[in-house]
């Protein structure tokens, strides 16, 4: 006969079993790799790069608060809902081939997905959007090039990482990839022929002159620009203020 104590026993395994069941694990920046594998460490570090992107986002709206980064966000938002759906739609787990209990399902890769709107976007931004002059140097063609191989390498590399580190197939990246690539050529033809349009539009509101919002589009270097006006202003305000002393 089991005694007051095994029964009691009993119980709190039993309500700490039902405590445990009712916590769900929410783990957006956890990434696991094998033990003393270099290559892998660097890999799931390089695979945290999506978050980065989002906090670079974020930061640019807040201190330039553009209305094209802001577009770009809305699509990124939207990139990420179509993967949503997918997921949830096409329901193919993800490849068990170690002792992980997925939570989610792994068609298509989200993070391949992610990088690879962002690469498509912003090899078109940089080969449409930016202003390119006739007299352009070698140095700005050496930026451009750059930019774009960087954003292509970092999805490519995201990409692999996902795969080496047995959190994807080959086919839920590649569909990831693929779906990516065109969702980034789409929204960035939206933004470019069916939203700009509308920016100088959306600036003049009383509401964007509140959130100090701001059309950088037709200005063709904005960072010498901004370098050019913030000097300018400087020196004015500098020279303003020796006069104001010497009186």
């Amino acid at each position: 006969m089991a005694s007051s104590e095994d029964i009691l026993g009993g119980a709190v395994h039993h309500h700490a079993q039902d405590a445990a069941a009712a916590w769900v694990p929410l783990s957006l920046t956890l990434v696991e790799y094998p033990k003393g594998d270099l290559i892998g460490m660097l890999l799931a570090l390089i695979s945290l790069m999506p978050f980065a992107v989002l906090a670079g986002f974020i930061t640019l709206i807040i201190f330039r608060r553009d209305l094209h980064t802001i577009a770009f966000l809305g699509g990124v938002t939207g990139n990420e809902i179509v993967n949503f759906l997918l997921k949830h739609t096409i329901q193919e787990a993800r490849p068990m081939r170690r002792d992980v209990l997925y939570s989610e399902y792994g068609m298509p890769s989200t993070h391949a997905q992610f990088m690879w709107f962002f690469a498509a976007y912003m090899t078109l931004f940089v080969l449409i959007r930016l202003h390119q002059s006739n007299n352009s140097t070698i140095s700005e063609r050496f930026w451009r090039v750059l930019i774009i191989a960087v954003c292509i390498a970092s999805a490519g590399l995201v990409t692999y990482s996902r795969i080496y580190l047995q959190y994807h197939s080959h086919s839920q990246v590649l569909c990831g990839a693929v779906i990516g690539t065109i969702l980034g050529i789409v929204w960035f033809i939206v933004v470019h022929l069916v939203l700009t349009p509308f920016f100088p539009v959306i600036v003049s509101w009383k509401l964007s002159e509140y959130l100090l919002l701001r059309d950088t589009t037709l200005i063709p270097n904005i960072l010498w620009f901004e370098y050019t006006n913030v000097r300018t202003e400087a020196r004015a305000r500098s020279r303003k203020l020796v006069s104001m002393k010497s009186q």
